[in-house]
């Protein structure tokens, strides 16, 4: 497949698309009030006392929750967990809204729920049961903290970006959800997820996003959006496994992935804590202002997105809201909130 093809291939992706709907419901959200957010990242920032409290919510495709419920309710809990550690947060707890026609299904979904929570070290809280709808549904719903963050607003010109994938799985047929977690040990995943937020709190990033259904690429366009920047990026530096085409990885949802954008000379040491946990982690392209995410491979190169031209989810831009943001102090060291910065940009909420 020439690389032309398979650009046009993977922007035509139904994941992507969806990400485009967002565009028609943004202008109809109400005003936030003063000192709030703007929409667009993977989990709310709600300022007050120490740190921020992070709220997000899942919804899943009917198709998906009728032909894997049990993997559907696991999946509640691990993409929630995964939104708030992009965000440079610890998961606190979740909630459910599970609906289904009669008991099956609902049993396997809150099975799977609770596997997962067990798996997470997170608390299932509470929700809401309907046993007697059309056919099964799901959303999931997470609160958590952070003490630094991430943020998809926070990418900056000329910086690094890094995908961070764990390879150590197989698809989850019939759809191209990469499951790198259901069979492996409970603490290997906690630590895992645990990097993200080692992460914001060290200073090695300044911008995080967890790889959606949108995929890789779908999933860097809506961290440009927001933080109104351009990339350039190499399709055969991506982390993928052996045996999968670019085709079927770039459409991919991995249960854990990660796109995390830093200085250079933070690159080694943020590539050496993944290293360290077995997930394959590298430098992927560079950040630039031109608004277009550019592709190449090889000697071919070709534009995947202009965002001047067509914008994604109309959300991108700057918030005119201010936080005193503690971190903890830059990669040289580790001493507790030693580092701080007042940023004119607001961490953004999600739609």
């Amino acid at each position: 497949m020439s690389l032309a093809d398979l650009v046009s291939s993977v922007r035509r992706y139904a994941g992507i698309d969806h990400k485009r709907d967002i565009a028609d419901l943004a202008p109809l959200m109400p005003e936030l009030p003063k000192g709030f957010c703007r929409n667009g990242d993977d989990a709310s920032v709600i300022p007050g006392g120490q740190g921020w409290t992070l709220l997000a919510m899942e919804g899943f495709i009917t198709e998906f929750v009728e032909s894997d419920p049990w993997f559907a309710g696991w999946c509640g809990v691990m993409v929630n967990v995964s939104d708030i550690a992009a965000m440079g947060g610890r998961p606190t707890a979740v909630v459910n809204a599970i609906w289904d026609q009669g008991h099956d299904s609902a049993k396997l979904m809150m099975q799977g729920m609770a596997d997962a929570a067990r798996t997470f070290n997170v608390p299932v809280v509470g929700g809401h049961t309907n046993l007697h709808a059309s056919g099964p549904q799901l959303a999931v719903a997470i609160v958590g903290q952070a003490e630094a963050l991430l943020s998809s607003f926070a990418a900056k010109d000329g910086q690094t970006l890094v995908a961070a994938i764990d390879l150590r799985g197989e698809y989850r047929r019939p759809y191209l959800n990469w499951n790198a977690a259901t069979g492996a040990e409970p603490a290997r995943l906690r630590g895992d997820i645990e990097l993200l937020p080692h992460i914001a709190e060290r200073g090695l990033a300044s911008a995080a996003k967890d790889i959606s259904q949108a995929g890789l690429l779908g999933t860097l366009l809506m961290l440009l959006e927001c933080s109104q920047l351009g990339a350039d990026v190499d399709l055969a530096a991506i982390p993928r496994p052996a045996g999968i085409s670019h085709s079927d990885w770039l459409c991919s949802f991995p249960s854990f992935g990660y796109v995390l954008s830093c200085d250079s000379r933070y690159l080694p040491t943020l590539l050496s804590l993944f290293a360290a946990r077995g997930i394959d982690a590298a430098p992927i392209g560079t950040l630039n202002t031109s608004l277009q995410l550019t592709v190449r491979e090889g000697l071919e190169e070709d534009l995947f997105w202009d965002l001047l031209e067509q914008p994604l989810m109309g959300l991108g831009g700057k918030s005119q809201a201010k936080f005193q943001v503690k971190s903890r102090s830059q990669a040289e060291g580790y001493s507790p909130y030693t580092a701080i910065q007042t940023l004119e940009d607001a961490y953004p909420c999600p739609l």
